[in-house]
């Protein structure tokens, strides 16, 4: 008999893999960040299906759906908004951007400036925008899906580590399997195809409803989490903060992801309690992009995911 967290899941994956082909593995991560409310950043270099997966995804959540597309000359204003004189009222009056909806797709968000990335973190930790002294609050399931290039890409910015620590997971996509591929080039590959990607062509029916939702973030909340489990987490937080390859470690709110991540994974595969295995599945989507290298670690080509293999592997595991 499922759960309610695989019932989640098996939704998904049956809705979106009449759009994307091969990505079982990062569907499965993303509905761990819908479970938990958290932001998911989705990198790989173009061409790969970041957006089609994202746009995918946000028909299949239902609700309100907005697109950004990041560019050089993309202002704070062009997402949150800005306020126009009303001449019928005599006043200025306040037209939201697209930031107010339930679902943002912000397409190559790291080729937008650090300026308009800012704008983004009131927005993700609190959901809610601060506008001229007013606060304007968000949806509740509000939910940012961010793609971006590989940081060596021409035209891009970091995004700033404020921002990187509030996106839960960060989902690293590589080149297809052939046979995989292959499909792709099958499905897709005919002349009168509708487009891939159009907004329209998008064919995810509406299939996570809020009491499905609801029932699986019950169900995320009663898996126990001993003592013990907490303590590894926060041994593991702890090390990459004594790292010496590492100038900024995992966060306290890293340490959050972490853990609320490995409760959802264990509700994934049917378990009514959080091993150690829970939290090692996971680590390699909460942890390396909150890793900030040395210098020196950047010399040597040191990954932050070679980082977080070795922490798991120095940090001993509760029995």
């Amino acid at each position: 008999m499922s759960t309610p967290l695989q019932d989640l899941e098996q939704a998904l994956q049956r809705s979106l893999e009449s759009s994307v082909i091969g990505l079982e593995s990062v569907i499965h991560s993303i509905t761990i960040a819908i479970v938990a409310r958290g932001h998911v950043l989705i990198q790989g270099a173009p061409g790969l299906g970041k957006t089609l997966l994202s746009k995918t995804l946000a028909a299949a959540l239902g609700g309100s759906f907005k697109r950004v597309q990041g560019t050089a000359d993309l202002m704070p204003s062009d997402i949150i908004g800005v306020h126009v004189f009303d001449n019928a009222r005599n006043e200025f009056s306040f037209r939201p951007g697209p930031l107010f909806t339930e679902v943002l797709l912000f397409d190559e968000i790291n080729r937008a400036g650090p300026k308009t990335q800012s704008a983004l973190l009131e927005a993700m930790e609190e959901r809610q925008v601060s506008v001229e002294r007013k606060l304007y609050r968000l949806p509740i399931n509000f939910l940012v899906l961010a793609t971006q290039n590989p940081r060596d890409f021409e035209g891009t910015y970091p995004l700033p580590e404020s921002q990187l620590d509030r996106f839960m997971l960060r989902l690293d996509l590589s080149y297809p399997m052939r046979e995989h591929e292959l499909q792709v080039l099958n499905r897709y590959g005919t002349i009168v195809a509708e487009p891939a990607t159009a907004t329209g062509s998008v064919r995810a029916p509406v299939v996570i409803t809020p009491e499905l939702l609801l029932a699986a973030r019950q169900a995320a909340d009663a898996i126990h989490v001993a003592p013990e489990l907490a303590e590894y987490v926060l041994n593991l937080a702890k090390a990459s903060r004594e790292h010496t390859a590492l100038t900024l470690g995992l966060s306290t709110r890293g340490a959050l992801a972490l853990l609320r991540a490995a409760r959802i994974e264990a509700g994934l595969r049917g378990a009514q309690f959080v091993t150690p295995d829970d939290v090692k599945a996971v680590v390699p989507q909460v942890l390396p992009h909150r890793l900030m290298l040395s210098s020196e670690a950047l010399l040597e080509g040191t990954a932050e995911s070679d980082i977080a293999r070795r922490l798991l592997e120095q940090v001993p595991v509760p029995r």
